[in-house]
């Protein structure tokens, strides 16, 4: 293992859409801070890189999903993978991040001191060289929160005898040819319905096999409002504009689809059933058991999956499993769906903080032990910020406050001669689930994530306009969040004589 003595300001991992945003707000608003980004991959971009399966596209749109400090101008706001890939490695680029990045280089473990508040952090080398220790007073972790190395994968009885293909689109074997076979996709999530459109252009026919309904809707991938100001006004005045009427939207769709579900229920079905026409099923295969919003609402751009349907290119088949065949899939209904390739999208598997190993003061600490402090810190661990954004609008919503919020915590404890911040307090918060989610990969997940709170400054608010109030313009100071210089815990016994630095807002 090599070890590094210098003691970094910041030490970020992962280069993925967090990454180079958090890296890019430090930069601007706390230029003379030292930082280094660890990507245990070998490119920029995080999941934008490593999904390469048919038709890979933002769920959200890039006016929101995008940087608040750098304008989408690409007409299409529901943007393909590769275009996404692109502006997040310009980002990197026209910033000077890219020289602050280490590829290859996986985070394995963190262990803080209190007495020399900081944090040293273990790294593996992907290329089998000699590991790394490092030092940091502050660990930022941009790893986002699913596994990346394992997606959720069922087995089903008869899989040695089909004679065909099983692929997760996680891993999609590059250069794959499905041209002229009969595709079958599992799965009724987000990454299903961007699949089964793509993969239609190509193959004989495709079917997505569902156990139950999602809700689907179509939106237009170009946003003509944003192009139009795009047209008339500065790049960044548009951008601002059609950022906030975007986010005023979200917001104001999912108010509506919480506090009415059964008319937003009524209403999404019926959108299905406009595109699809009197005669389809949609109570069969578009009407949920569960109602807008107890899990993600699926996207699709132009209603390209209600056209693959329309046009018999692909189909709808909710049933499930009995058994693979060597032909294909044998379903507890009796049908037999023959298949020459199986796409199993059948969920993400959730790793918080990358599966960094923590110990605070020798002692272990497990995130699912731990309390959400706004969204972004843990309770009771100190100078470990997280990167976490959105399940019901753009991920990088979130992610823009917290980057925020970290360097105005930075300013504060340099202006106190400050060292140590650690969310402390979280007695009786009766403890709920982080995720206020049905779907399959945040119930499995669910003993492992962190907690939230009854109240604030511990419950997440899954809202950009009360965060933007609570974060943005909140105190550090809040009686919560406790500081103080190296040597001693803020919030834990003190050695006799001793007194924590503190001060008010």
């Amino acid at each position: 293992m090599q070890t590094e003595t210098d003691v970094l300001d910041v030490l970020i991992v992962g280069a993925g859409l967090s990454g180079i945003g958090a890296a890019h707000v430090l930069q601007r608003r706390c230029p003379g801070k030292s930082y280094l980004i660890l990507e245990a991959r070998a490119a920029i971009g995080g999941t934008w890189d490593l999904f390469r399966y048919p038709g890979v596209r933002s769920d959200s749109d890039m006016h929101t999903l995008g940087y608040s400090f750098k304008p989408w101008t690409n007409p299409k706001a529901i943007a393909d993978g590769p275009a996404i890939l692109d502006y997040i490695r310009e980002t990197a680029h026209e910033g000077g991040i890219t020289q602050h990045i280490r590829f290859g280089h996986k985070v394995v473990s963190a262990a803080w001191s209190s007495q020399e508040a900081c944090w040293t952090v273990e790294a593996e080398q992907a290329d089998g060289g000699l590991g790394v220790t490092l030092k940091a007073r502050f660990l930022y972790a941009c790893s986002g929160y699913y596994n990346y190395e394992e997606a959720h994968r069922p087995t089903f009885a008869g899989e040695a005898d089909f004679q065909g293909r099983i692929v997760q689109p996680q891993f999609w074997p590059e250069g794959l040819n499905y041209d002229n076979q009969r595709v079958v996709v599992l799965g009724s999530g987000a990454t299903a319905v961007t699949l089964v459109p793509a993969l239609a252009k190509a193959a004989a026919h495709v079917t997505m096999l569902q156990r139950s309904p999602s809700f689907i809707v179509s939106q237009p991938s170009a946003d003509k409002i944003a192009n139009w100001l795009h047209r008339h006004l500065p790049n960044s005045l548009a951008h601002r504009l059609t950022r906030w009427k975007n986010v005023l939207v979200q917001i104001g769709l999912y108010t509506l689809a919480r506090r009415r579900p059964a008319q937003a229920k009524r209403q999404l079905v019926g959108l299905a059933k406009r595109q699809l026409g009197p005669d389809y099923d949609v109570n069969t295969h578009f009407t949920p058991r569960y109602n807008p919003w107890d899990q993600r609402v699926c996207l699709v751009p132009d209603g390209d999956l209600f056209r693959a349907l329309r046009k018999g290119q692909a189909e709808v088949v909710t049933d499930e499993i009995d058994h693979f065949t060597p032909t294909g899939l044998r379903l507890k209904s009796g049908r037999e769906l023959p298949a020459d390739l199986v796409v199993l999208a059948t969920g993400l598997k959730i790793k918080i903080l990358g599966g960094i190993t923590l110990t605070i003061d020798g002692q272990p600490r497990h995130p699912a032990d731990t309390i959400s402090y706004r969204g972004m810190m843990l309770s009771d661990v100190p100078n470990l910020i997280m990167a976490f954004g959105y399940t019901n609008a753009s991920w990088t919503l979130k992610v823009d406050l917290t980057a925020n919020y970290f360097c105005r915590l930075l300013r504060y404890m340099d202006r106190r001669h400050l060292a140590i911040a650690v969310p402390h307090g979280g007695d009786n918060l009766h403890p709920q689930p982080l995720l206020d989610f049905t779907s399959g990969y945040v119930q499995r997940a669910t003993a492992e994530l962190p907690k939230q709170g009854s109240r604030r400054p511990w419950f997440v608010h899954q809202n950009y306009l009360k965060d933007l109030l609570n974060i943005r313009y909140t105190r550090i100071n809040d009686g919560t969040l406790q500081l103080g210089p190296a040597g001693v815990m803020p919030g834990a016994p003190q050695p006799a004589g001793r007194e924590l630095a503190t001060s008010a807002s």
